[in-house]
C-alpha cells in the first residue's frame, strides 16, 4: 500500500525557506513604509511654505502654525500621526517650519526636517531644506 503526503524533512524545509524570506521581506516593508511617511512630510512641509507666503501676501509677518493651517489642511491633519510639525520663527522677514518624527516614526535615520526661509539674510535664494540623515533623505 502506497501513502501519499509529506514527510517531516519537507516540511522543515517549507519552514526554512519561509522564514528565510520573510527574514528578507519584513525589514524592507518595513523601511518603505517609513519612505512613505518622510515623503508625506516633506510634502507637508512644501504645502505649509505655500501657505506661508499666501499668509505673508496679506499680512505683516509669516503665520503661525495655527495661522496658516485653519482647520482645512486635510493633508496637514493626516500626516500628523507621524509628524509633529512647528513654525520656530516667524517674523515679516524670515520662518523656520519643522517635522520631527514621533510615534512609529521615532527611530527613522532621517530625523527631523527642516525648511528654513529668511528673507533679509538672503534675499532672492529660495527656502534652505535640510534633514537629519543627510542628502539622501531629502
Amino acid at each position: 500500500m502506497k501513502q501519499s503526503g509529506f514527510t517531516l524533512i519537507e516540511l522543515v524545509v517549507v519552514i526554512a525557506i519561509v522564514g528565510i524570506l520573510a527574514a528578507i521581506a519584513i525589514p524592507s516593508f518595513a523601511e518603505q513604509i517609513k519612505k512613505s511617511r518622510r515623503s508625506e512630510a516633506v510634502t507637508v512641509l512644501g504645502d505649509l511654505q505655500l501657505r506661508q507666503e499666501r499668509w505673508r501676501s496679506n499680512h505683516t509677518t509669516y503665520g503661525t502654525l495655527a495661522e496658516v493651517t485653519g482647520t482645512t489642511a486635510a493633508l496637514f491633519n493626516g500626516a500628523q500621526s507621524n509628524y509633529d510639525f512647528a513654525v520656530t520663527v516667524n517674523s515679516a522677514s524670515a520662518y523656520t517650519l519643522t517635522a520631527t518624527p514621533k510615534g512609529s516614526q521615532t527611530g527613522d535615520r532621517c530625523g527631523t526636517y527642516t525648511l528654513a526661509l529668511d528673507v533679509s539674510a538672503r534675499p532672492g535664494v529660495p527656502p534652505q531644506k535640510t534633514a537629519g540623515g543627510g542628502g539622501n533623505c531629502l
